[in-house]
Parts: structure tokens; sequence; C-alpha cells
């Protein structure tokens, strides 16, 4: 119960006793009411027993028993004494009532108290006194969320697929429970970390296990939190907040988004001293400046480091920087088996399988995956979650979800199924191409048909030969259109592969130095953005000569690779014919089908998943089931752009 609601309560008990009290105190028995002229009426007549005069009623008792009352009118009556003794009525004198002394008090004082209660009462609200806080006097109030000690339960158990970034943060756990083992070699302990790495990859998990092995208070906060409409309002919460954690040291202060305050100085049309700049001034101070803040460890993470200002980098302040990346194959297969725990899974689910067949996810991608699983399972009305589920739930997060209920007709269907049959034939025979996993012309996302690549191994970087094998299946797809109905029967499928593919030439030319004739130079230069500081208009670093003769070496690439793919489809063309036919037939084929037509056979029937055993993974070949860099649906032939 909060306090509004007891002041509400016990108004309500205060304002109930005083009507009891005065229910108590003021007794009303029956009588009737008479008019003034009525009551000298039975006087006259001989029907009065006995009143009571007071100053404006008389009450009394007729002869008969029954009770009345009367109101004196406002001028005196001189008679009514006389006509009373006149009458034999006996009368009585009632004294003024006086109220005590308490009671005087009371009734004074009880206006003002409850001025007083209704001022409190607004003011509590404007100061955010009610659950969610907030009002207008609590803007200079930090917004951090203090978790206690025993609140906490995340451990580094919880955390899995990052062990260099543990290692990297299990000093500030050893330092937060033990500090005399650093300083008695005189070692300090790092003021801040920066946490960097792509979204979802566990930064804040791994934070508050930081906070859940150490055994500290825990302040979380967001970097938009600090930045209101008013000015000086971010850097009052800064100072709040820091105070705070003095009060609780040692302790952590988790600042999640940092670069939401934290960017560059100077930035921005007018470079003008913001709002944001004067709290990412208070942060500094606050972090390394003349005050110590012996205790207090700052943890940040952010996935735009290059953005930061620079004095927030520094030793002293962010300390160290720990790169959290994209789980490898282990990590990954670490991250299913930690958020496979409260999922009942079936025997045939191996961790390690799916791990391979998931490149490039993400932590939050990997327990996405679980949960699509589940609920896949849950659709069938399954006790367990099998591999069949997982399968679902990787090509509905790789390729996108079915859309089966679209209508389209056989002709577009077949122009469909020659398209992704001539992506999947020349990436299976261009050198140093992720093998095909899976390709299909039911409709899913934005697209009418997906040719699902996968890598065999982690990759980080990738060679020329795989670069231009890459733009050969990306044209694959067109040509094999152009083969089957003709030039002009070529439909607008292939724009978005025309648009990766050309991205590709143009930066294998100027960025990458993969080009002969013009040699390892970089001839374009990413463009930054005003609010960073950049400036608004890049300025020409190539002449015109240089750009045509960019222009010419693109072409060149793009023509030759062309070229390659034709002549890879025109010596296939049966191998072409055969796949299309299985498309329409089965409208998904895998890995092992593929291999089926590639050899010159017919493809088999589609797997039943309640034929295989545990171990089979997600194709029968286990080239498709390997790792690598790219993001899911990065490597989605005909993927969300592409609608044939």
């Amino acid at each position: 119960m909060n306090d509004m609601t007891k002041n509400i309560v016990l108004w309500l008990v205060i304002a109930g006793v005083l009507y009891v009290v005065a229910s108590s105190i003021n007794p009303q028995p029956s009588q009737q009411m008479l008019n003034y002229s009525s009551f000298i009426h039975s006087v006259e007549s001989g029907n009065v027993d006995q009143v009571t005069i007071g100053d404006t009623r008389i009450s009394g008792q007729m002869k008969d028993g029954s009770r009345f009352e009367t109101v004196k009118p406002p001028a005196m009556d001189t008679n009514l004494i006389p006509t009373l003794i006149q009458n034999k009525v006996q009368v009585t004198g009632k004294e003024p009532e006086r109220q005590g002394f308490l009671t005087q008090l009371f009734l004074s004082v009880l206006p003002i108290l409850l001025i007083l209660a209704i001022f409190i009462f607004f003011m509590r609200q404007m100061q955010g006194g009610g659950k969610g806080g907030g009002g207008p006097m609590t803007f200079g109030k930090s917004k951090a969320r203090l978790m206690g000690e025993d609140q906490i339960k995340t451990t580094f158990a919880d955390v899995a697929g990052v062990e260099e970034a543990k290692e990297e943060v299990q000093e500030l756990v050893e330092f937060l429970r033990d500090p005399a083992k650093f300083q008695r070699l005189g070692g300090k302990i790092p003021r801040g970390v920066l946490m960097v790495g792509s979204p979802g990859t566990g930064k804040t998990l791994l934070a508050k296990a930081i906070a859940g092995e150490a055994k500290v208070p825990f302040f979380s906060i967001s970097g938009s939190d600090f930045v209101e409409m008013f000015v000086g309002v971010g850097a009052s919460r800064v100072r709040d907040m820091f105070d705070q954690a003095k009060k609780h040291a040692p302790c952590i202060i988790f600042i999640d988004e940092i670069d939401a305050v934290g960017r560059s100085r100077g930035a921005g049309l007018g470079g003008g001293h913001d709002e944001r700049e004067q709290t990412l001034n208070q942060l500094l101070v606050e972090m390394d400046g003349f005050d110590a803040n012996d205790g207090i460890i700052v943890i940040a993470a952010t996935n735009r480091p290059d953005v930061l200002d620079p004095a927030l980098l520094r030793p002293g302040r962010f300390d160290r920087q720990v790169t959290v990346p994209l789980p490898d194959i282990r990590g990954r297969e670490q991250v299913l088996k930690v958020h496979m725990r409260p999922v009942p899974v079936a025997e045939d689910v191996e961790p390690g399988v799916i791990a391979r067949g998931t490149p490039g996810f993400s932590g939050a991608d990997l327990a996405n995956l679980v949960n699509e699983a589940a609920l896949f399972a849950a659709r069938a009305n399954k006790r367990m979650v099998s591999m069949e589920d997982f399968e679902k739930a990787k090509d509905k997060i790789l390729m996108g979800a079915e859309r089966r209920s679209m209508v389209m007709s056989e002709k577009e269907k077949l122009n469909t199924a020659y398209h992704e049959s001539g992506h999947a034939i020349v990436g299976r025979l261009v050198p140093d191409h992720d093998p095909v996993y899976k390709v299909s012309i039911i409709p899913r996302g934005r697209a009418l048909g997906v040719t699902m690549y996968l890598p065999e191994e982690d990759k980080y970087s990738q060679s020329k030969r795989a670069i231009e094998s890459a733009i050969c299946s990306l044209y694959g797809g067109r040509l094999a259109e152009e083969m089957t109905l003709g030039f002009d029967g070529v439909t607008t499928g292939a724009s978005n592969d025309i648009e990766r593919a050309t991205k590709m030439a143009r930066a294998m030319v100027t960025k990458w130095g993969l080009s002969e004739k013009m040699g390892p130079l970089a001839y374009e230069e990413d463009e930054g953005e005003v609010f960073l500081g950049k400036q608004m208009s890049q300025r020409k670093h190539v002449s015109e000569q240089t750009s045509e003769e960019i222009d010419r070496e693109v072409r060149a690439i793009i023509d030759s690779c062309y070229s390659r793919a034709k002549t890879i489809l025109e010596e296939n063309r049966d191998k072409l014919d055969l796949m299309a036919e299985a498309l329409m037939q089965y409208e998904t084929i895998d890995a092992a089908q593929i291999e089926d037509i590639m050899s010159g056979h017919k493809p088999r029937p589609p797997r039943d998943w309640r034929d295989q055993g545990p171990g089979n993974g997600t194709s029968a070949s286990s080239d498709s089931e390997a790792a690598g860099d790219a993001k899911p649906g990065d490597d989605a032939i005909g993927g969300p752009a592409n609608t044939h």
C-alpha cells in the first residue's frame, strides 16, 4: 500500500469517528414538529403538559404523552409565558449549549489541517511521490534502478559463448570481493569497463553476472535516461547517481547504450554546447575528476564505440574495452544449452548440430530460435521439442515466414523455380562458394523464392575467388530466366541480385584493392554523418579519368562473372530442368536432394523426420550444417528485396 492510499484510509477513519461522536453527543428522540401557531393553539386548548424553552426552540410533551418541538419566531412574544402559566403548563428553561475547549480547538484547527493535507498531497505528487515517480520536482534526481545484493540471481554460469570477455571482467569480481589482494601490490582496479559488441551478444547479461558474482549493489540506467527537455537535468542526474553510488560503495554502475549521451563533443551543424554535452562533461568529471570515487566501478555497453568522445575512452575513465563478439560454433552450442535448460527437448535434439547450422547467430538470435522451436511444438500439441521443430524455427529465422496463402500462377511459379535453380546450380559449381543449404519456391517474407547457403566453417575474411563466385551465383537466377524465357521474358525478380553484385564488384575495386589494374588503393571513403562532426559534403578524392577507369573495371568484373555463370548453366541445362521440376513437385528441396540432382539422378523424396535418428542434423550432407560469420538472412539469394 503506497502513501497516498494510506492517507485516504486515515482521513476516512477520522471522518467516521467524528460522525459517531457527533451522533452520540446529540441524540435526537422521535418527536413531532409543530408550527408556532399550532403550538399556541394547543396551549390555549389545555393539551400541553410541560415545555422546555431554549434560545431558538421550544420542546415539550402533550398530556397524551406525545412529544413535540417548535421553532420560536425571531420576534419576541411577551404573552408566551403568561399564556403558559394561565393554562397550567409546567415551564422549564434550557441553558445555552457550550462546547468544551478540546472540541472548540479541534473544530477551529480542522480546516487548517485539511488545507495542509491537500497541500502536502499535491507537493508529493509534483515531487514524484507516487509509485511511478517522475514529477516535475524530481527532474534532477537519478533514474538509476538500485538492485541489492540478493536481488541479482544471474551468475557467470548463465553467460555462455563469450569466454574471453568473461575472463576480462573476472578481475572486477575478485577486486570487489577482496580489494586488499590488489592494493597490497599497489595495483588499482580499472575505474570503468566499456563492453563493445553487436546487438544481442550479451553485454547487459554479462554486466548483471558481474554484479551477481560480486554480491554488491548494482545501479542500472540507460544512456537516454539522462537527457530531458530542460537544461541541466542530465548533469544533475549524473551527480545524483554518483552521490547514491558513494553511499553504497563498493558498487557497480551499469550504463546501457552509453552512445546516447557519450557522443563526441563539438559535433553537429552548430557545434554548440548543448544539453547532451553538459551531461557528458559531468560524467567525465565524476568518473575521473578532482573528487575520488573509490569503490565505484562503471560498466557501459555500446555497439557504436566509433562515435564516443575520446575523453571518455582514455585510461582513468574507461580503462578497458572488452569486446563481446558473436559466438563461434562452440560458443553457439554452449548458448543453446543454456537456453534449452527450461525447455523439454527430445532425445534427437543435438545442440552441436544446431550450432553448425546457425552461422552468425548472436545469443539473442539463439534464444529466439529456441523459443520459436518451442512455439512450433506447442502448436502441434507436442510434449517435447524435437529436432524437426528446431529445423522449422531455423528456416523461419533464416528465410522468413512462409506465405502459403499467397496465390501464384503456374507460369510465375515455374519462372521462380528456374530462377532459384539457377542460383543453386551456379553456387554449387563455382569454387570457394558456401554450400547450398536449401532451395524453396514457397513465398517467404517479401521474396517469392529463396536459395539459402551456409558456410562450412567460421569465416572472418573472404578471398577474391570467393567474392567472384558469389557474384556468379547472384547472376545465376537472371541467366536461368533468360535461358528459359528469352531476353524479352526476363522479369524484375533479379533487381536485388543485380544491386548486391554491383556493390560487391565496386567494393572489390574501390575498397578492398582486389583489382590488378587499379591496384591496392582506397578510392572511396565511408560517408560520415553530419551529427558526428563530419563534413556535410565529401571531397572528391579521384579525378574524372580515374572514375571512368573504376567504372570500366567494375564492368569488366561483372561481365566476367556473368559470362562464367552463363557457361556453367549452359553446360548443366539438364540439371537446371531437373531441379526446376523437383521444385515444382516438392516446393522445397534440401542438400541431399540437390546432391542427387547434381549427380544426374532424380531427387529422393523429402525427409520424414519421424524416421530420423539422433545426430542426423539439419540435412543429410554435413556440409550444409556449418558455421560462419554471416548474419541470419545475409546469404539468402532472392532475399527480402528480391520478388520474382
